[in-house]
């Protein structure tokens, strides 16, 4: 007997759903993509549970046939193409033709359809790949399939999906995605009988943008356009300074399709490049035209990735424009603070007033090296780039110098800075050289206003403050995580955040996690969140920021409850990062006590970036300088 057998329909379709539906909000892009293949105007969409349990898309498109609604649940049954051929000139969403057959095989699938021009309708119900009724029904001209009991045929898979909230989250990520993707078209999606947006069809993006993102974030977007050849780019990309925690709002559009495209996302993250923080994202809409024959749109079962004949063309147009778009905008804005200087009376906007204002921009070459990944060529562009970064609060002015403020990390400093001053006042002398016992340091003074110098025993050891300060706050944080006992202060004023929906389910699934380590968040609204408390060491301006940040780590993956003990050296090491800053020439007292703090430590001889502390010129190596006798004590300097 042959080992060999043909598979049936139905196994076959359950083993494609498993390839192309991943989960609900897989069903709801197969099907939105066949509405705006059908040429609807109008497009709805509703869900219950996170989809697992009910979803319906209805559309207003041109409709079917009874002959073309039987044949489009059979596999590898499309409208789109007859041949090979037709996948290079492909400009629908869909063409495989696997979708429906597949998702009726685990479900049960309701479908009822009426072209223009017939009496009636149609509808067919399938029910785990099986046939039950084929009727005939009254609805008006367009498609509406219903979908209940998702992967009712295959158990298994319902419990890999997460929960009610973050499918939800999915299903209303997609939906968004399509609304930009086709401002002509009038969207409205539903959740449980409650309308999460409902927008009419647009003229502009732009609009459609303040529709479901709001009109403060439209208002801080700059046109884009460029062409090369056959090649065309358009949208809508951020202001200079303007940007967002995450990667996860630089949405990507190849012929109206969203896609997840490296070479686009390099594109943006490189042009950005000193016009936002280091470790920002840009905040973006690129849509790029191009010619189906110089794209493969079939490298991935549900369509998200492709694949560009020719990157490094792609690359360079997106480059290109984007960053004459950011120097526009800088040359522009420049213009207008001349403006307004030469409005001061007496003041007139010579050059030698308005020279930091030039526009912080560079070329970026995009030539590739035969041989060479994108990647490397992306590094060593942005080393031949690298400048100094402002905040996003003034990043839109380049040349603008940041105050420098002192350390809210250590709050002994302060305070040890305060004692200093009354003593100053009552004619006490601060003693210039202090004894340090515990190690047998004798402060002899400063370099650089930031390295602090001591005389030992065996020679010189020079201390640099700021990597001490952020080894001293990294175990100070990681025990308070460790205990669950953050020191937080309360808002006198609560800070209320919007978040998209993925993030917004992460962050709900997550609250306890975040109060363990200093932030009280508490539901406020869909999709918004109200913070109460936050960690004393974190200034309250970066406190949204920081949530942000901490959110798009959860959803990379970086940051997880599952593994407390990573999170919590994750969390530590991005608030040293964030909130301890330079000092320089602290008093003695405060010096101590950070020499105290260090030597505490389970490895105060070096920061969290694994650089040194401090460092030894023993008394035989300055000899060796000045050419003396080899000889020297080469005694320990503790």
């Amino acid at each position: 007997m042959g080992r060999i057998e043909v598979l049936s329909d139905q196994v076959a379709n359950q083993i494609a759903a498993g390839e192309v539906i991943e989960r609900p909000a897989s069903v709801v892009k197969e099907l939105v993509e066949n509405c705006i293949d059908a040429g609807a105007t109008q497009i709805e969409v509703e869900f219950k549970s996170g989809g697992k349990n009910y979803l319906r898309i209805e559309d207003n498109g041109c409709g079917m046939s009874r002959e073309d609604a039987l044949l489009s649940l059979q596999r590898h049954a499309t409208s789109k193409i007859r041949s090979a051929d037709d996948l290079d000139h492909v400009l629908t969403m869909g063409f495989r033709g696997e979708a429906l057959p597949s998702i009726a095989s685990v479900s049960k699938f309701l479908l009822q359809t009426k072209e223009k021009g017939s009496e009636s309708g149609t509808e067919i119900l399938i029910d785990g790949g099986e046939r039950s009724h084929v009727r005939d029904c009254g609805m008006p001209t367009g498609t509406r399939i219903t979908i209940s009991n998702l992967f009712n045929t295959v158990p298994a898979r319902r419990k890999f999906l997460k929960t009610v909230a973050t499918e939800g989250a999915h299903i209303v990520q997609h939906t968004r995605l399509y609304a930009l993707a086709h401002p002509e078209v009038a969207f409205t999606l539903i959740d449980d009988g409650r309308i999460v947006f409902k927008t009419p069809a647009c003229n502009k993006l732009k609009d459609r943008i303040g529709e479901i993102f709001g009109k403060q974030a439209s208002k801080n977007l700059l046109d884009l356009e460029g062409k090369e050849g056959d090649l065309s780019i358009s949208g809508l990309i951020g202001k200079p300074g303007y940007s967002k925690s995450s990667r996860h709002e630089m949405f990507m559009f190849v012929n109206n399709r969203p896609v997840d495209s490296k070479t686009l996302a390099y594109a943006l993250i490189e042009s950005y490049h000193g016009h936002i923080p280091k470790g920002r994202y840009p905040f973006a809409f690129v849509f790029l035209n191009i010619p189906p024959a110089k794209l493969d749109v079939n490298v991935h079962p549900a369509k998200r990735e492709i694949r560009f004949r020719n990157e490094t063309q792609v690359r360079g147009l997106a480059v290109k424009a984007i960053l004459d778009t950011l120097r526009k905008s800088l040359a522009d804005q420049q213009k207008r603070i001349s403006i307004d200087v030469a409005s001061v009376p007496g003041e007139k906007p010579t050059p030698s007033k308005i020279k930091n204002l030039e526009p912080v921009a560079s070329v970026v070459s995009v030539k590739k090296k035969e041989g060479t990944t994108e990647e490397a060529v992306e590094s060593k562009t942005i080393a031949r780039k690298r400048i100094a970064v402002v905040p996003a609060a003034v990043a839109t002015i380049p040349g603008k110098k940041l105050s420098s403020k002192p350390s809210k990390s250590l709050p002994e400093v302060s305070s040890d800075k305060a004692k200093l001053e009354t003593d100053r006042k009552s004619g006490e002398p601060e003693k210039s050289k202090t004894e340090f016992q515990a190690v047998n340091w004798r402060h002899i003074g400063w370099a650089h206003s930031e390295y602090a110098l001591f005389e030992t025993k065996a020679g010189l050891v020079v201390l640099s403050v700021n990597a001490a300060q952020r080894r001293v706050m990294y175990e100070k944080l990681c025990k308070q995580f460790s205990d669950k006992s953050p020191e937080t202060q309360k808002l006198l004023l609560p800070v209320s955040m919007e978040f998209d929906p993925i993030s917004s389910s992460i962050l709900g699934d997550n609250l306890q996690f975040l109060k363990d380590h200093g932030f009280d968040v508490e539901p406020f609204g869909r999709n918004f969140y109200r913070v109460e408390s936050s960690p004393v060491w974190l200034p309250e301006n970066d406190l949204e920021d920081f949530v942000r940040e901490l959110v798009g780590l959860m959803r990379q993956g970086k940051l997880s409850s599952s593994k407390l003990e990573m999170a919590d050296r994750v969390i530590a090491e991005h608030a040293v990062l964030r909130s301890v800053q330079m000092e320089s020439n602290l008093p003695s007292i405060a010096l101590t006590r950070l020499l105290e703090d260090l030597f505490a430590c389970s490895n105060p001889l070096a920061d969290i970036d694994g650089c040194p502390t401090f460092f030894e010129l023993s008394k035989g190596e300055i000899k060796k300088r000045f050419h003396k006798s080899k000889g020297g004590n080469t005694q320990s300097f503790f």
